[in-house]
């Protein structure tokens, strides 16, 4: 099993949704509004003639545990449905999940997902 966790632009969440839904991927996921600074660095912007600067931008974060056969499929739809080609499109980071345990049923290990 492995966990996903992808940053994205709040403005992508709806066709990264409707991606994973179209091919399949698209249960037991956890959706996280935060605010946070990669390489971009932030941006300046002016309002009413003052420039102010935000170094933590809104990111949308897209947690996932998967199966290991999953996660080529979800990666490849999460950079064709997240990808706008402009810097802060986002990263994807893949962990291991040494375990999974559904509290409801104690079902254990894939079938907890």
């Amino acid at each position: 099993m492995k966990h996903i966790k992808a940053v994205i632009k709040p403005e992508k969440l709806a066709d990264v949704r409707e991606a994973l839904e179209r091919e399949g991927c698209y249960r037991g996921v956890m959706i996280s509004d935060i605010m946070g600074q990669g390489t971009q660095k932030g941006i300046i912007q002016a309002w009413r003639g003052e420039k102010f600067e935000m170094d933590l931008l809104p990111k949308v974060v897209i947690d996932m545990v998967v199966k290991d056969e999953d996660v080529p499929i979800i990666k490849s739809v999460l950079m064709k449905s997240a990808r706008t080609g402009e810097i802060g499109d986002g990263k994807i980071f893949v962990y291991n999940v040494e375990e999974a345990v559904r509290i409801r049923t104690g079902e254990e290990g894939e079938a907890a997902i």
